[in-house]
Order: C-alpha cells, then sequence, then structure tokens
C-alpha cells in the first residue's frame, strides 16, 4: 500500500470509528455534560487528567473551557492537573509517579467537583489513583477510555459516567476522545448560555 492509500485508508478508518460511537456514547456524554453543567452552576470546577495525547486532551479540554469553544462567554472552572511541571515532579521524585494526579484531586477537589479521567486503556495508574481520590473526595468521576474501560472501569459508581470507546486501535480512540469533548465543550456552553450558530 503507498502512502496515498494509507492516508486515505485513516481518514476511512476515523470516520467510521465515529460513526460507530455515537449510538454508544451520544448518551452518557449528555449526562457527563448535565454532571459538569450542575457542578458549574453549584460553583465547582473540573479537573481533567491524563498521560500523554491525554495530557494533551486533557489541556485542550480545560483550555476550551477558561478560554471559550465557539461562543463568547465568561470562563469556566476547569483545572488541566497535567501542566504544572514542579508539582509533578516534586511528587513523583518525594512520592511516586503514580501519585502525581491523586495528590492534586486530594488538595484541589471538593464534593460536587467533576474528575474528568482520560485514559485510552483505562490502565493508566496514575489515573487510577486520581479516580480513588475523588471518589474520597466525594467528586462525581467522567472517565473517558477505550477499549473494554480497563481497570477504570471497575472503580466507577452508578453515579459515575463512563465514556468507553468501541475501539481498540489508540490512534482511534484518541481521535474519538477529541470529538467527546468537543460535544461536551459544546453541550457545556448550550445549556449554560444558549444554542449558538
Amino acid at each position: 500500500m503507498d502512502i496515498l492509500d494509507r492516508i486515505s485508508q485513516h481518514f476511512h478508518d476515523s470516520a467510521d470509528t465515529k460513526l460507530r460511537a455515537v449510538d454508544v456514547l451520544a448518551k452518557p456524554l449528555a449526562a457527563a455534560a448535565d454532571a459538569m453543567v450542575r457542578c458549574l452552576v453549584g460553583e465547582g470546577k473540573i479537573l481533567a487528567c491524563g498521560n500523554g495525547g491525554s495530557a494533551g486532551d486533557a489541556q485542550h479540554f480545560s483550555a476550551e473551557l477558561l478560554n471559550r469553544f465557539e461562543m463568547e462567554r465568561p470562563g469556566l472552572a476547569a483545572v488541566a492537573l497535567t501542566t504544572d511541571s514542579s508539582t509533578i515532579t516534586s511528587i513523583a521524585n518525594d512520592y511516586d509517579f503514580t501519585q502525581v494526579f491523586s495528590k492534586q484531586v486530594r488538595a484541589l477537589g471538593r464534593p460536587g467537583d467533576v474528575l474528568l479521567a482520560i485514559s485510552t486503556s483505562g490502565n493508566s495508574s496514575n489515573v487510577i489513583e486520581a479516580v480513588r481520590a475523588a471518589r474520597e473526595r466525594d467528586m462525581v468521576v467522567v472517565a473517558l477510555t477505550g477499549r473494554e474501560g480497563g481497570k477504570m472501569a471497575d472503580l466507577l459508581t452508578p453515579e459515575d459516567i463512563h465514556l468507553c470507546v468501541p475501539a481498540t486501535v489508540t490512534a482511534r480512540i484518541q481521535e474519538v476522545h477529541l470529538l467527546c469533548i468537543h460535544c461536551l465543550c459544546d453541550a457545556i456552553d448550550t445549556q449554560l448560555f444558549g444554542a449558538h450558530s
């Protein structure tokens, strides 16, 4: 297969994965948006975490809320736990890398806040520990995973929302994760500030 065929195949595979995912993810996405809106209306905040590409997704989500998505509106309270290199390296050095998010959740999280926990496999140990910490702080967890949800799926309660992409290829899962993040941002904006063109 030449490079043009490979590129075309990626586009088709991505589109097919997204179309298969809509039936699985539409209702839990609406529920996740509702939980986030309740949090924000109650003057809470959304904490987001993940590793690698998922760290980028956590930062993308928080930037869209803090600044703006597609409409002019006040900033919304969201924090990516992936951005403070001094905090992350001090926790990793003094304790363990598995605690880099959970220690932040315990310090910053309050009852009624939401944790957006992103892991394509659902098995990232530091994200799993963040979910456990969120449970201690009476936070709602929105888990954004793929494959079968991994170990994170087993930690979720009925109050939590699991957005599990029905795919096994990491790139395809990440592409759907980004679409989910944009759906969440749009739903939050629409519910808080009305529909926009």
